[in-house]
């Protein structure tokens, strides 16, 4: 009984560990408001808009050193297509998604070197990138001239320019409701702004963690295996026990 007892709860503690870790990522998110990232790493469509967004907008500023170009293979492009599309001159697709800026003049520029993106999401959860990157609004007593109270709640200031500003346009802050207005359109609506917010976050969740659907099948084939250990392990258990019971 005692080996059938810990079988059990061995496989209850793989069935589970993911969910053990949301309390870190609470607290990490703690006093913001989130909302819900459109995650899907089977819709292969939004991983590649993703990743144009990414490396068009963000790999200027923002390296992803864990990350390499041939990945992109994996989420339905062709070598050729990385080549022609998304590769910057002198890359090869095997090469990491570095980044030319120097870490020290970036600093002088915003005051902190922009970080590696490669696991970002991992630290702060898809939810908060989600609505990170659709919380920018215009205020002028900020250094860079933006806010964005999910990077910050309590003082609003962030010290990263809000780059997609052209396409989603120019938000203010309602200091009697604190919520955010659409003071200047940009060149998508706001429907079309949230759907590239969402498959970027998308793409920076793949990024992340691009092995994650291979893990989960994989897991699925590990605990039906357990499962039958624990008939077989059972099973013997009686067979030992059978003259004393």
């Amino acid at each position: 009984m005692k080996i059938k007892n810990s079988i059990i709860k061995a496989l209850l503690v793989l069935a589970f560990f993911p969910y053990f870790t949301l309390p870190l990522s609470a607290v990490a998110n703690e006093g913001a408001h989130l909302d819900k990232a459109p995650i899907d790493a089977s819709n292969h469509a939004s991983l590649q808009r993703g990743a144009r967004t990414f490396i068009n907008s963000c790999l200027n500023c923002h390296s992803a050193n864990y990350m390499r170009y041939n990945r992109l293979l994996e989420i339905g492009l062709t070598e050729k297509q990385i080549k022609d599309n998304l590769l910057f001159a002198g890359d090869k697709v095997g090469d990491t998604m570095r980044v030319t800026m120097n870490a020290a003049e970036a600093k002088k520029w915003f005051g902190v070197a922009p970080p590696d993106l490669s696991v970002e999401v991992r630290a702060r959860g898809a939810d908060w990138m989600y609505s990170y990157l659709r919380s920018f609004y215009r205020d002028d007593a900020s250094t860079t001239g933006w806010g964005n109270c999910v990077f910050d709640p309590v003082t609003c200031k962030v010290s990263m320019p809000h780059v997609l500003y052209e396409l989603q346009g120019e938000q203010a802050m309602n200091h009697e409701t604190h919520a955010l207005e659409l003071s200047k359109p940009g060149k998508l609506s706001v429907a079309e702004y949230d759907t590239l917010a969402g498959d970027l976050t998308n793409f920076l969740a793949f990024m992340a963690e691009p092995t994650k659907q291979q893990r989960n099948r994989l897991g699925w084939f590990v605990l039906l295996f357990l499962g039958i250990l624990l008939v077989l392990t059972y099973k013997l258990k009686k067979a030992y026990w059978k003259e004393i019971h």
